[in-house]
């Protein structure tokens, strides 16, 4: 097997894993909405990325420090965003008034699923 096969796998799965992050991340940036993430999850990621950066800088330079350093990065900018604007969200004042529910027709407004 040729050595660089799996330098090149390793790239190239790089640049997918942390493209199918970006919607996410741009996203939450942009709408500061977080409220369906959950603080455990982002929490957790964030530990065992911390933990798992033990192994992967003991390994040779290479596409998969690319990718944890990624993901170190990411998860870390997720936490941060969610203590800013999600979090920040829940202590809000009880009196705030929630969003309008914008009104959607029932298709089946008047029809029995009985008959």
């Amino acid at each position: 097997m040729n050595s660089s096969l799996p330098l090149v796998a390793g790239t190239v799965s790089t640049v997918i894993f942390a493209g199918s992050m970006l919607p996410m991340l741009r996203k939450a940036v942009i709408t500061k909405d977080l409220a369906s993430y959950s603080l455990g999850n982002i929490l957790l990621a964030n530990v065992g990325n911390v933990v798992h950066s033990l192994y992967v800088f003991h390994l040779p330079m290479g596409p998969i420090w690319a990718l944890h350093g990624f993901y170190l990065i990411s998860s870390a900018m997720m936490l941060f965003w969610y203590l800013r604007f999600a979090w920040s969200g829940l202590h809000k004042s009880p009196h705030a008034v929630a969003p309008k529910m914008r009104h959607m027709p029932d298709a089946h407004a008047g029809t029995s699923f009985l008959a």
